[in-house]
């Protein structure tokens, strides 16, 4: 007998926005953050927080001055401060 609630049904075309990201680990990835940054980098791993490794890292500051271009190794960026997320990296380091 019914309960009269509808059933669930997983549609396999969709994509849950942390297995999106799990889909980007060993991929570059571009991230805008909240205020006047951007990070490329390769993802190596993330939490449920969206906390991320990042390695070969280029961070660019947007600042009234110009633009400042910072290359790191290797760093851990906390996901409080990210904006939008965009696999594939930067489409002018192509």
């Amino acid at each position: 007998m019914s309960s009269g609630a509808p059933k669930e049904s997983k549609n396999m075309s969709q994509l849950l926005p942390l297995e999106l990201i799990d889909k980007c680990i060993g991929e570059k990835i571009w991230i805008v953050m909240k205020g006047d940054k951007e990070l490329t980098g390769t993802l190596r791993g993330f939490d449920a927080y969206v906390n991320m490794v990042l390695d070969d890292v280029t961070e660019y500051d947007f600042a009234p001055e110009g633009k400042k271009v910072t290359k790191l190794d290797s760093i851990l960026l906390n996901g409080n401060n990210v904006s939008i997320m965009i696999p594939g990296g930067k489409p002018d380091e192509k």
